[in-house]
């Protein structure tokens, strides 16, 4: 008698599921479609702006008061991130200068990097300087993917590669 009762409660909850199985399925563009919503694109990824190429738009948008903005821009293109940092260092502390290149930065190019620029990545440290000039040249971002990736985690090798060039 068990038997039997299990095994219709099996086949009940088998024929369930094929039922729920055999509707299609509904997406939000089929939806937007049918509703004729209109749904605002999600917006870009906010990567780190290039301090050769931002505009004081972006810059006030940033946070950026205006009287860094304009320095910032009178001053491009910018030859390496240390001029860069200069400028910045006209106007603020270094505290603020750290936060602003976290979000405004002149590509280093590994190749030819200084020490002095490598200090100036966001969240670098002695050891991982060290770590970047060991490998010195890089014939691609592979290879610096790979090589740093030995250090650190890959989000952090993703966020390394938002200040690094070739």
């Amino acid at each position: 008698m068990r038997k039997i009762i299990l095994s219709t409660a099996l086949a009940s909850t088998a024929l369930a599921l094929t039922a729920c199985g055999d509707a299609p399925e509904t997406t939000m563009d089929d939806r937007v479609a049918e509703n004729s919503i209109d749904v605002p694109e999600a917006p870009e990824a906010s990567g780190v702006m290039d301090a050769s190429t931002v505009t004081a738009e972006q810059l006030a948008a940033a946070g950026v008061s205006q009287e860094a903005a304009a320095a910032i821009v009178a001053g491009q293109p910018y030859a390496n991130v240390t001029a860069f940092n200069e400028v910045l260092m006209q106007s603020m502390t270094e505290e603020q200068a750290a936060a602003l290149r976290a979000n405004v930065f002149v590509p280093v190019n590994l190749n030819t990097a200084t020490r002095d620029e490598l200090a100036l990545i966001p969240g670098i440290d002695d050891r991982m300087i060290h770590e970047f000039e060991e490998y010195v040249p890089y014939d691609d971002m592979a290879e610096f993917d790979r090589e740093i990736g030995k250090y650190v985690d890959a989000d952090e090798v993703a966020r390394y590669r938002q200040y690094v060039t070739l």
